[in-house]
């Protein structure tokens, strides 16, 4: 069983800020976290979260504290109608990398009584910040029992990633470059990493295979469509066989994975996000995700979804303008870093609900679809625009560029002047906008961490 814990980059920050206090004392804070549970893996999602204030702690030395757990009774409460979890989170100003004696006493003590108040036996977490950020953790399970936590996962302007790493260090020869540029610490987590891609065509397919090269651990995939002819000038590692026997996208990815042979694994998922519950649950299981889609509403769908169980989402986009002659007025790409607690593709105005609802209506009846657009009862939706291989290769490039300066910044400028980059190619400019500069979607940010519920993701058509 794997055990882990994801947190949004704005709670990890604010963690930081109080349990690494100028005093070098002990601090805690208690949150409130949303859970997933399977059969191979489960993981808490820090939702809500209470900063103890220091005034409030009976006793803090460096290596002590003790502290009133009356501000978090309303957490307690909740506990009572719902599934959520409880983290406790302490600092170790020494730089102590285990959890002391003093800390098994204390954890038992307050999580008897976490379970009194629970209504389910799942179990909840203590966790540890280092005075470098660095956090460690463990499970306490009903009967008191402690299981390490194998991952540790923060999506915030950086990506970063405690534990995880894959047992085996060797550096292959392959990897060599991979190394010398972002170091071998960078290269070690890429090997523990699961990415999922949606989307394994046009921007999709170059995306995976950057992905592959670069030593990620683990791919899901996800696309339901087969390789027409149409396509081979813009899948990556597509043949003409794979057309003539119509093969689908993730199988004929998978295939040349395989024969790259850079022990990369594979998931493969020949399915609509919409029609199939399982494959929105192995995504939610992944470290990342891309999306490589021109439907609005699977947009809208991963943004939901990436929100909910705290996933960091690179969203790639390409228009084309066409001159009404044949030809192409204006090529522009862009890369949108999403991620939990702040703005999202709505709130950027990507897109708005009536778009969202018009693409949902063409997934599901595209001949109405089409009636209604042609007697103006829907707004125009652009369904099908493909684009050439090379400017889906550039702009999948700065995607996986981008994600990697978040793991291992290397850029001049700090990643969160990074939330959105536009490339228009035919002016030949590049276009960066900051976090900062975007609205902050405040019905996600209530629902950041939330994790499973019902309806899933509050979407009832995910529930039928």
């Amino acid at each position: 069983m794997d055990f882990q814990l994801k947190i949004s980059g704005e709670h990890y920050n604010s963690l930081k800020n109080h349990l690494l206090p100028n005093d070098k004392k002990e601090s805690i804070a208690i949150a409130l976290c949303g859970r997933h549970i399977d059969e191979d893996c489960q993981c808490l999602f820090v939702h809500e979260v209470i900063l103890i204030p220091y005034e409030d702690c009976q006793v803090r030395e460096n290596d002590l504290i003790q502290w009133s757990t009356n501000k978090i009774i309303p957490f307690f409460k909740r506990l009572t109608n719902t599934d959520f979890g409880i983290l406790k989170i302490h600092s170790h100003p020494l730089g102590l990398r285990s959890f002391s004696e003093q800390d098994d006493f204390s954890d038992k003590e307050l999580f008897d009584s976490v379970y009194g108040w629970s209504n389910t036996g799942n179990p909840h977490a203590s966790a540890i910040m280092m005075p470098d950020g660095e956090i460690i953790g463990r499970y306490i399970f009903s009967d008191l029992h402690f299981e390490p936590i194998s991952k540790i996962s923060i999506a915030g302007d950086r990506l970063l990633y405690f534990g995880g790493n894959s047992d085996d260090y060797s550096k292959p020869e392959f990897a060599l470059r991979t190394i010398q540029t972002f170091g071998d610490t960078t290269y070690q987590k890429l090997k523990g990493l699961k990415i999922a891609v949606v989307g394994c065509s046009g921007t999709g397919s170059p995306v995976i295979e950057q992905l592959v090269r670069l030593g990620v651990g683990e791919l899901i995939l996800v696309d339901p469509d087969i390789v027409e002819f149409k396509n081979l000038n813009r899948i990556i590692n597509s043949k003409y066989t794979d057309a003539k026997k119509r093969k689908p996208k993730v199988e004929a990815i998978a295939n040349a994975i395989e024969e790259i042979g850079l022990g990369t694994k594979i998931k493969v998922f020949q399915k609509n996000l919409f029609d199939d519950i399982a494959t929105l649950k192995a995504i939610l299981k992944s470290d990342g995700v891309f999306g490589c889609m021109d439907s609005v509403d699977g947009r809208f769908l991963l943004n939901q979804l990436c929100s909910f169980y705290l996933l960091p989402y690179f969203d790639l986009g390409v228009k084309l303008e066409a001159d009404g002659e044949g030809g192409i007025n204006q090529i522009v790409a862009s890369v949108h870093y999403v991620q939990p607690l702040k703005s999202s593709l709505l709130t950027r105005n990507l897109f708005d609900m009536n778009d969202v609802r018009a693409s949902s209506q063409y997934r599901k009846n595209p001949e109405e679809f089409l009636e209604l657009k042609k007697n103006a009862y829907i707004k125009n939706v652009n369904v099908n625009s493909p684009a050439v291989i090379s400017i889906n290769m550039t702009i999948a490039s700065h995607a996986i560029n981008d994600f990697l300066n978040r793991i291992h910044p290397y850029k001049v400028e700090e990643p969160n002047e990074y939330a959105s980059s536009t490339i228009d190619i035919t002016e030949g400019y590049i276009i960066n906008g900051k976090e900062e500069t975007y609205e902050v979607d405040h019905y996600l940010a209530k629902r950041a961490g939330r994790g499973d519920m019902t309806p899933f993701i509050e979407m009832p058509e995910l529930s039928k």
